[in-house]
């Protein structure tokens, strides 16, 4: 029986290969912006959750968690947060944006009052913004003496001042006021500090120059080049210079760059200060230090008999218990003839024992001596945010 020849399949047009539905491709990568979005409600679950965290630590130990939440416990996080970055975001990005969520966060417990010297945008301000975040309510006044009262009154939980600055070194008013209020330092901020000739005329027109004394000297060099024929005028605080120029004709200011943008001034010159390394260290002050953290300072103030050696052995204090001193000024005591009181910062915290024993030692040969308090170092802002 002949075997039946196999039939060959016909190929099938080609419109009919069209019609056949193709085999389904791997599930296509969501977008870019979709996973942007993504992890955005990520994000916003998470900071809720952190948010929930710190209501309930606060109900939990109150006085402990507003003590960590106000002063201490946030900055050192964030500074160990910004250390461990590897990017692609900046390290002042990263401190920003933990900043807010720190101050965002704490406000849920209570909402700070922090003191400064004001107007708004005054470099004070900034450094308070820097360390509080804006999720506080600032408390503007119209000179240095009165932070420190807002302080010792209990109106504000917390003031910023400026110590020093690394062109005119320190600030008189500030530590004036150490000596006459038993306020505490809790915390310390340092910026750099970059002036701008602001105004509302061209630069050709300026015929006076309003800001604070310490601002003007930081650029007298750059002023005496520029403006040889403008009046230097000073007034109590570089945003009050800013608000003049705003107003007065042929006026200008010294101010921040923030300030400029707030009172709607234009840019007549940048980066105006004679030294580019400026930085002001400016104080947190409240009602006490900090809690030890491993990376302290103590700033104390003390006052030694008029006689020869007397200053020589109360240094040596520091030098037995191998106490690094950080900071040292000297200042006038008011109504004596060569009577001093000494300032001095040195590495470590209060509570240390090398630190407890140097303070009984000083203690018992000092005239006055007062712990102005401990806190933790910070590092030196590149520049003050937005």
């Amino acid at each position: 029986m002949a075997k039946a020849k196999p039939t060959k399949k016909k190929a099938k047009p080609a419109a009919d290969k069209a019609k056949k539905p193709l085999r389904a491709k791997a599930k296509a990568a969501p977008s870019l912006d979709s996973q942007i979005a993504s992890l955005d409600r990520q994000l916003l679950k998470l900071i809720q959750d952190r948010a929930k965290l710190v209501k309930k630590a606060a109900k939990s130990d109150h006085s402990v968690g507003e003590l960590n939440l106000a002063a201490t416990l946030d900055e050192q996080t964030i500074s160990e947060l910004v250390e461990s970055s590897r990017g692609p975001l900046s390290r002042r990005s990263v401190r920003a944006v933990f900043r807010e969520l720190s101050s965002g966060c704490r406000s849920l417990v209570r909402e700070l009052r922090i003191a400064f010297l004001g107007p708004e945008y005054s470099y004070s301000h900034l450094a308070a913004m820097h360390r509080f975040g804006q999720s506080v309510e600032f408390v503007p006044v119209g000179s240095i003496p009165a932070v420190f009262e807002e302080i010792n009154r209990g109106h504000s939980d917390f003031g910023i001042v400026p110590v020093e600055n690394s062109t005119d070194g320190r600030i008189a008013d500030t530590l004036d006021m150490f000596t006459r209020l038993p306020v505490r330092v809790c915390g310390e901020v340092e910026i750099e500090i970059h002036h701008t000739l602001l105004g509302k005329c061209p630069r050709t027109e300026v015929r006076e120059v309003y800001s604070r004394p310490q601002a003007l000297s930081q650029c007298r060099n750059w002023l005496a080049k520029h403006l040889p024929g403008a009046r230097m005028i000073e007034v109590t605080s570089t945003s009050t210079a800013a608000q003049l120029a705003k107003e007065k004709p042929g006026a200008a200011a010294i101010a921040s760059l923030q300030a400029g943008v707030h009172y709607a001034l234009d840019i007549l010159a940048e980066q105006i200060e004679d030294n580019p390394s400026n930085t002001t260290r400016f104080a947190v002050i409240g009602e006490q230090s900090s809690p030890p953290t491993g990376n302290d300072r103590t700033a104390m103030l003390f006052q030694v008999e008029h006689r020869p050696g007397a200053l020589a052995e109360a240094m040596n204090i520091f030098k037995r218990n191998r106490l690094n001193l950080t900071w040292i000024e000297s200042f006038p005591i008011p109504g004596t003839q060569r009577g001093y009181i000494f300032f001095v910062e040195m590495e470590g915290h209060e509570q240390d024992l090398r630190l407890r024993r140097a303070i009984n030692a000083l203690g018992s040969k000092a005239l006055r001596l007062e712990i102005l308090g401990s806190f933790p170092a910070s590092p030196v802002a590149e520049r003050p945010e937005d």
